[in-house]
């Protein structure tokens, strides 16, 4: 069974194919197809190639700097930059840029989306506190308002890359008392504000890219408030909802897969009637979750993702993880040697074991957290469920 766009997408496609072929550095492929650890230069040598052909923020506004594509185009697009290993595009674009597009001021738009589209500005996403993780409503982080400005104080967590963002988009709570999703606010938080530092959280596969951030007594002028006081809430179901929609990562899942069938074959068991079983089921469930995340994108015109984006979340991130498990599974004892240092640019050891299997233990202990960030999948759940009570009331 197979699926296929009509011509015109498929136009689109080949069209996408051949600009990523063409653009997307050899060193930025070559390390993606590895499991390597990309830098911060395959990030903004990618961005400025997208920035140059207008399509560093496909799902903007076109006054934004958007393309005006359909989100079969977007699907297409995404799908093509990540079976070819390009990095994905953060630094806050797909999060906070849509939130500031509906609910920023004017001096806000003009003063960051110019700067995002140019991948001049990144950004940390300041949420998850060391005793609010899921439970995010829980949070402490408190900011209150001194004459033109507000006064943060508090803790997060789990800031990725916190080390190369120049802004942080931060949930904190703005209100003492009542409900505590009534009394959450969304600023913006310069990383080189006085009182902002940042301890780095050594990770199980030993990348990292974690931070803690610590805010201590950070002053921040009150048009750094996000819509209106109290409304953060709002603001980050809004953005939790496009993150969540984009983990399900197609792409990524199909480029893992073929992963996989490059070990089989280096281990000589392409062609064993077990792993040919798993590798099929596998299969099998990564076109179904592909054609659900397809009709979605097709209903999610003109709207904000809804619930569904918890169902996507849910399938693709543990089908992702089952993927690399078998991965790790296939390569056996090989995979066991590990050495960090292999990761990084500039290794020139000899490999402690296969060259196929150098980074595997590292890539399926990194991919451990992915059913946890957005929301763990036990959360996404219970959203799930609430809805469909919800509808049968």
């Amino acid at each position: 069974m197979s699926f296929r766009f009509s011509d015109d997408l498929e136009t689109f496609r080949t069209e996408v194919r051949s600009f990523v072929e063409a653009n997307l550095s050899p060193r930025t492929r070559q390390r993606a197809a590895e499991g390597l650890r990309l830098t911060k230069d395959d990030y903004t040598d990618w961005f400025k190639a997208l920035h140059a052909k207008g399509w560093i923020t496909p799902g903007w506004p076109r006054e934004h700097g958007g393309t005006d594509w359909t989100p079969l185009q977007r699907y297409i697009f995404e799908e093509e930059c990540y079976l070819a290993g390009a990095p994905p595009v953060t630094g806050g674009m797909n999060m906070i840029g849509p939130v500031l597009i509906q609910f920023g001021t004017e001096a806000q738009k003009a003063t960051y989306l110019p700067r995002m589209r140019r991948g001049e500005l990144w950004w940390a996403q300041g949420f998850s506190e060391p005793g609010s993780g899921s439970d995010l409503a829980s949070l402490s982080t408190r900011a209150w308002r001194e004459g033109d400005d507000y006064v943060v104080n508090g803790t997060k967590i789990w800031t990725t890359q916190a080390n190369y963002a120049d802004m942080m988009f931060a949930l904190v709570r703005t209100k003492p008392e009542g409900k505590p999703q009534e009394s959450i606010s969304m600023v913006l938080i310069p990383m080189t504000a006085p009182g902002v530092s940042i301890q780095r959280i050594m990770t199980i596969d030993g990348s990292g890219e974690l931070y803690q951030t610590f805010l201590d007594n950070v002053r921040i002028p009150a048009a750094n408030l996000v819509g209106e006081e109290n409304m953060g809430w709002t603001y980050a179901k809004f953005l939790l909802g496009f993150e969540r929609f984009g983990i399900a990562g197609i792409g990524l899942t199909k480029r893992q897969m073929d992963r996989l069938k490059r070990v089989l074959a280096a281990e000589g068991l392409a062609d064993a009637p077990r792993w040919a079983e798993r590798v099929a089921r596998a299969e099998a469930d990564l076109m179904a979750l592909e054609f659900t995340a397809i009709r979605l994108v097709q209903e999610s015109t003109g709207k904000s993702p809804g619930v569904e984006s918890s169902l996507l979340k849910i399938r693709g991130t543990e089908l992702r993880q089952r993927i690399y498990a078998m991965t790790l599974d296939a390569a056996g004892q090989g995979a066991i040697p590990y050495l960090d240092e292999v990761l990084h640019p500039g290794w020139q050891g000899a490999p402690m074991g296969p060259a196929h299997a150098g980074t595997l233990a590292a890539n399926y202990l990194e991919n451990r957290k992915i059913s946890i960030y957005g929301g763990s999948n036990e959360i996404q759940r219970e959203v799930l469920a609430q809805a469909a009570l919800g509808r049968m009331r």
